[in-house]
C-alpha cells in the first residue's frame, strides 16, 4: 500500500473476537512463516525445440519487412469489393497485437485456426492511419517459445507468491484458514492460478495477471478492514483471496487467452464458488455452514450488479467492500495499461477505444517515456523464468 497510512483499527474476526488483519508487507517484516502447504511449481513451455524470435509487435514500424512468429488471436475470411476472398487476422505476441490482411490466400492459410501459431512474412503498411501487416506468406509454425506469445506479469512472480503466502498467514479465524488451505493447498490448482490471466482483454490480461490482481485486491481489503471496523476482516480478506479462483476454469491460456466452454456458459463467479465448496468437501475442512454462506455470498456478489454478472447484489458490508476493491484494482490497472500505450507513442492523451470508452489524460507517463519507444533491443526475448 502506498500513500498515507491509515491508523491501525481493530476489525472483527469470523469467530467474533477482535483482530487486526496485517498487510502482506507487515507480515514479511515480522518474519511470519508462510503456510507450509503453499507450494508452487511452474516452468516455461518451449514447443518443438529452441527458436529465437527477433521481431515483436511493439517494434514493428511502417514500411518494415516482417518475418516472424505470432499467435493468431482471430481470423476471418472476408470478401473484397471485387468479390475476391481475403483473410483478416489479428496477430499477437507478448508485446502487443496488430491487425493483418492477406489477399488471395491459399487453402493452407484459410484453414489455419484461431489460437494457432504462425510464421508470417510480409510488410508493415497503414490503412486509414492504423498499422497492419500485409501478409505475403503464412504457414503454421510448430517451433516456438510459448512465453513469446503471451504478455507476462509486471511484478515478479516469486514476490507475488510471497505476498499471497503472507496474506494467507495473516488470516487468524480457524474456519477461514481451513477454507484457504482447502483451495490453495491443491498443487495442481496453484500451478494454474500462479500463471493464469485475470481477463481476456480488459485488465491484467497476461500470464500471472490473476495472481497479481488477487494480491492487489486482498491488500486493498486489508486496508479497508482497518478503516471500517464493523467489517469482519478475516472474512473480507479470505473472500478477496478467493474471489477470482473460478478464472482458472473460465479462461484458457496457451498461445492466446480465450474462454473455455465452462467460462462462456457459466462464468468464473459461479465456477469459483463451486470450486470453493468442492475443495472444502474434499479436504474435510471445518467450515461451519453459516460461515460458508457468508463467504459464498461475498464471492458471488463481487461484481456488484446483476447486469455485470453478479448472481446476487452485495448484501453485507464485506461483500460491498470486496466489490469496490475489485472494481478499483481492475479500473486502475486498466488505466495504467491504456496510458502506457499512449506514452509509448509520446502522447499525453489516449484514444477513446479502450475499456473506459473515453480519452484518458496521462501527461507524466508521456513525458517520462517520450524518448523510450520500444525497439528491437527492448523487446528482445526474455530469459526463461526459473
Amino acid at each position: 500500500m502506498t500513500g498515507n497510512r491509515v491508523p491501525s483499527r481493530m476489525g472483527r474476526r469470523s469467530d467474533g473476537s477482535a483482530c487486526g488483519h496485517r498487510s502482506a508487507s507487515a507480515l514479511r517484516q515480522a518474519d511470519v512463516r508462510p503456510p507450509g502447504y503453499l507450494r508452487v511449481e511452474w516452468g516455461t513451455a518451449r514447443i518443438g525445440g529452441d527458436t529465437m524470435k527477433e521481431q515483436y509487435v511493439a517494434g514493428l514500424t511502417e514500411g518494415a519487412r516482417v518475418d516472424s512468429v505470432f499467435a493468431v488471436r482471430s481470423k476471418e475470411v472476408r470478401a473484397a469489393r471485387t468479390g475476391e476472398a481475403y483473410l483478416a487476422l489479428e496477430l499477437a505476441d507478448r508485446t502487443g497485437r496488430i491487425g493483418a490482411v492477406m489477399f488471395r490466400p491459399g487453402t493452407e492459410a484459410t484453414s489455419l485456426p484461431a489460437g494457432c501459431v504462425v510464421r508470417a512474412r510480409g510488410r508493415v503498411t497503414s490503412w486509414r492511419g492504423v498499422r497492419r501487416v500485409s501478409i505475403e506468406s503464412l504457414r503454421a509454425e510448430r517451433t516456438y517459445d510459448r512465453d513469446d506469445m503471451l504478455p507476462g506479469a509486471r511484478r515478479d512472480r516469486r514476490e507475488l507468491i510471497g505476498s499471497l503466502r503472507a496474506l494467507i498467514a495473516g488470516v487468524r479465524a480457524p474456519a477461514m484458514r481451513s477454507a484457504l488451505k482447502a483451495v490453495f493447498g491443491d498443487r495442481e490448482f496453484m500451478a494454474r492460478f500462479a500463471v493464469g490471466p485475470a481477463s481476456q482483454s480488459h485488465h491484467h490480461a497476461y500470464v500471472g495477471g490473476l495472481l497479481e490482481h488477487t494480491v492487489a485486491v486482498a491488500d486493498l481489503c486489508t486496508g479497508l478492514s482497518r478503516v471500517y471496523d464493523a467489517a469482519d476482516g478475516d472474512l473480507l480478506v479470505t473472500a478477496a483471496l478467493l474471489h477470482d479462483v473460478g478464472k482458472v476454469d473460465e479462461l484458457s491460456c496457451d498461445t492466446v487467452i480465450d474462454y473455455t466452454d465452462e467460462g462462456r456458459l457459466i462464468g468464473h463467479v459461479v465456477l469459483g464458488e463451486r470450486r470453493l465448496r468442492a475443495a472444502i468437501a474434499a479436504a474435510g475442512a471445518d467450515v461451519p455452514p453459516d460461515v460458508l454462506v457468508r463467504l459464498s455470498h461475498t464471492m458471488l456478489s463481487h461484481h456488484g450488479e446483476l447486469e455485470w454478472g453478479a448472481p446476487k447484489r452485495p448484501c453485507t458490508l464485506e461483500a460491498l467492500l470486496l466489490h469496490h476493491a475489485d472494481n478499483l484494482d481492475a479500473k486502475a490497472a486498466g488505466f495504467v495499461e491504456v496510458s502506457t500505450g499512449a506514452s509509448v507513442a509520446g502522447e499525453s492523451w489516449t484514444d477513446a477505444f479502450n475499456m473506459f470508452r473515453r480519452p484518458l489524460y496521462a501527461p507524466r507517463a508521456a513525458e517520462d517515456d517520450r524518448d523510450h519507444a520500444p525497439d528491437e533491443d527492448e523487446v528482445a526475448p526474455r530469459a526463461a523464468a526459473g
